[in-house]
């Protein structure tokens, strides 16, 4: 997209057309009477959607056989007209829709666009350690137990995809024969190394065969060997875990994984980290991988597109979700039409007071059924409503083969027919159907839990995010920004409310405020008791937040209303060309890149921005306050395509 200069443009929010609510949503938004987000400047935001850090998914293994086609379709049909895209985000949600409609700051917002180019955006993951992960070194750990170079340039590309074959049980047959051309003792001692290196699970020996020399590859135990490495080739001095940094371009964590575990021959499940990173940016993080050495590693660099390996070391143990403290971003906004004293008043808003913690528009979905009504549909026990929300037809944009699946679905009820209309089964419509087709129409639960966990435990979260950034912004609309009596700290891991004599000895960075559970308690102020009237008007106790089903039974969490993100600093560089970077990154460093000279009265102006967040919040809220803007893909969407008009 061309970038053209929007001060002489007057960008107006877009008037979305009301849907018509249900009984049950009309109740709610006479409970919650909330305000609309003002946005009197007419401000705009690009590509504003990313994944939120830390987000505890599962990789969803591989079908090999439809791997490829699978992630073909999923890649495409991806961009289209911005006009009819559009159209098609009228049905989505805008920030009011979920509970976002507070700023804490005081200036006047201002327009910029955010991932302009996915370089824009970069995270570098902070261990718990506090150290922030570069990649800034290549070298492999020098260890006399790793084969030769050799090992990875001796087996032909025929000789490695029968070996692949054989090990993945592809076809019937029970062992692969490879010719030894030049025979000499050396020889035939690379080629066992290679295959028992580079393909996991298979033995290898040495046969004549009509006076030539053959390597036979075969099975060393069934298929178990695949998932579990070969444990007696591992040197016992060596840790079990290669720990590396992987800096990768616009792959999200769970796709990298996959990616590096199909070039590995490997089961993703070897792989371990701390968090999730966001798809469109680049982003630095530290992976361990079970008995797999930094040689193997490293070799990967010569093949890889948009990835890059490196610090490598052996430790004795995997890496846990949710160790790290945090993650580092490098923000650039650009075509910024704010004046210096609009950016320096927002800037030092952000490093001194903070921003509303709320939960990213990317955390409910980006289509006409928010994830947050699947989640409430599963707490009130309603699994024909949790069916219907799942693969109903819903207007909006959606990929092709989606809606003739759901239109299937409409028509016949009948789980076969509508998964024949879907290539790609992997989504959750497929898993779904998968699972009315095995467990049948009155087994709903079962045919439900055949979607990974994580990714069913994701509906109810959001449900808990809906309700939480109500909450929030009914609390901040009606206090304030400081602590008052009846607000929940934390003293430890437990909350305790604050009294009337200690309120001064608070403040708003101190207060928290509950997710749903069986487990919490809530504010002794009118908020408590708003907490309940709105799980009320959901047909929720919120004295009995335990299901019948364990996994599905909320024991609540708390979390800060305010965060005040450290490190902040930032910038106001000009610029002339939207494709050149503004700033180095890692890759750029290590292979001697230099920075473009940058005038120093372009046409353009950028916001370059730093700050580190705790894991779980989100960075587009920390930029939300400092633009003044409405999220939202829909809101988003319409704003740029009226200015692109």
């Amino acid at each position: 997209m061309e970038t053209v200069e929007m001060n002489s443009v007057s960008l107006k929010r877009p008037r979305s057309e009301d849907d018509v609510a249900n009984a049950d949503e009309i109740k709610r938004q006479k409970i919650l009477e909330k305000p609309k987000a003002g946005n009197d400047s007419g401000q705009s935001i690009e590509n504003l959607a990313e994944q939120p850090e830390d987000t505890k998914s599962e990789i969803i293994p591989n079908e090999e056989s439809e791997e490829q086609e699978e992630e073909e379709l999923e890649d495409s049909d991806e961009d289209g007209d911005p006009e009819s895209f559009a159209d098609m985000m009228k049905h989505g949600l805008t920030e009011s829709d979920v509970g976002i409609t507070k700023f804490v700051s005081s200036h006047k917002g201002f327009s910029g666009i955010l991932k302009e180019r996915y370089s824009d955006f970069v995270v570098h993951e902070i261990g718990k350690d506090g150290r922030v992960s570069h990649l800034d070194d290549f070298s492999v750990p020098v260890d006399d137990e790793d084969p030769s170079e050799e090992t990875f340039t001796v087996l032909s590309d025929e000789d490695k995809q029968r070996l692949e074959e054989l090990q993945l049980f592809k076809n019937k047959e029970t062992s692969v024969a490879i010719e030894v051309i030049e025979d000499t003792k050396e020889k035939r001692t690379i080629i066992h190394q290679a295959v028992k290196s580079l393909f996991p699970g298979l033995e290898t020996k040495t046969e004549d065969r009509d006076g030539k020399k053959y390597i036979i590859a075969y099975h060393a135990a069934g298929k178990k060997a695949l998932a579990n490495p070969r444990k007696h080739s591992w040197p016992k001095s060596r840790g079990s875990y290669c720990h590396f940094v992987l800096y990768k371009e616009n792959k999200d964590t769970m796709d990298a994984i996959n990616v590096l575990s199909k070039f590995l021959r490997v089961k993703p499940n070897i792989f371990s980290y701390m968090g999730t990173k966001d798809k469109r940016a680049i982003t630095v993080q530290e992976i361990a991988v079970l008995r797999i050495t930094a040689q193997r590693l490293a070799h990967l660099n010569k093949c890889l597109m948009n990835f890059k390996l490196g610090n490598f070391s052996y430790k004795n143990h995997p890496l846990k979700l949710g160790e790290l403290q945090g993650n580092h971003f490098t923000v650039v906004l650009r075509n910024i039409t704010g004046t210096d004293d609009q950016i320096e008043q927002a800037m030092h808003s952000l490093r001194e007071i903070g921003f509303i913690n709320y939960y990213g528009m990317q955390r409910f979905g980006t289509t006409a059924v928010p994830t947050y009504q699947i989640g409430r549909a599963i707490l009130q026990n309603n699994w024909n409503e949790v069916m219907d929300l799942i693969l109903k037809p819903r207007p909006g944009a959606e990929k092709g083969y989606l809606v003739k699946c759901r239109e299937e679905w409409a028509k016949t009820k009948d789980p076969a027919a509508a998964l024949k209309k879907l290539p790609v089964k992997r989504c959750v419509e497929g898993q779904l159907l998968r699972g009315l087709l095995k467990y049948g129409m009155k087994n709903i639960i079962s045919a439900f839990g055949i979607i990974p966990r994580n990714n069913r435990l994701m509906y109810i979260h959001s449900y808990q995010s809906y309700v939480w950034n109500n909450m929030v912004s009914k609390r901040i609309e009606e206090y304030g920004l400081r602590a008052v009596p009846g607000d929940l700290i934390l003293k430890g891991a437990t909350a305790v409310h604050i009294e009337e004599g200690d309120v001064d000895n608070y403040t708003i960075h101190d207060v928290v405020m509950p997710l749903p559970g069986f487990d919490v308690i809530y504010p002794k102020h009118k908020i408590g008791e708003a907490y309940k009237e709105m799980l009320v008007a959901d047909n929720l106790d919120i004295n009995n937040m335990r299901h019948k089903i364990r996994d599905y039974s909320l024991s609540g969490a708390y979390r800060k209303i305010i965060i005040r993100p450290q490190n902040v600093n930032w910038e106001v560089v000009a610029y002339d060309d939207p494709k050149i970077p503004l700033f180095t990154t890692d890759l750029d460093k290590l292979e001697g890149k230099p920075l473009p000279v940058l005038p120093t009265d372009g046409k353009f102006r950028a916001l370059k921005m730093e700050f580190s967040l705790p894991p779980s919040t989100y960075a587009t809220m920390a930029i939300r306050e400092v633009l003044k803007m409405d999220t939202s893909i829909k809101n988003q969407t319409q704003l740029n395509t009226t200015w692109l008009r």
